[in-house]
């Protein structure tokens, strides 16, 4: 099966990657209640626990991320300043 994007591209391969957001209804219905099968009622808690911290943790090293990159691309500029006056005495 080819998708092809509103101005005809092929799209790249993170398109064709399928996750939850393809399920609707009946199918996500289906789906939690594996979950709940498999998992049980008491383990279900635990598990949106450790899924929570995850994704704590992941938003916390994109933040200190963009505020790396951030500081440097503010400080780069000061460093090339004092290079070209330094060059021209």
């Amino acid at each position: 099966m080819r998708i092809l994007e509103c101005d005809g591209k092929e799209p790249s391969d993170m398109t064709h990657t399928f996750t939850l957001a393809f399920l609707q209804g009946q199918e996500l219905w289906i789906v939690l209640l594996v979950i709940l099968v498999l998992f049980g009622g008491k383990k279900i808690p635990e598990l949106m626990r450790g899924v929570g911290k995850g994704v704590g943790e992941l938003q916390k090293g994109l933040d200190e991320g963009k505020r790396s990159v951030d500081y440097s691309a503010k400080s780069e500029p000061a460093d090339s300043a004092s290079k070209t006056d330094d060059d021209s005495k």
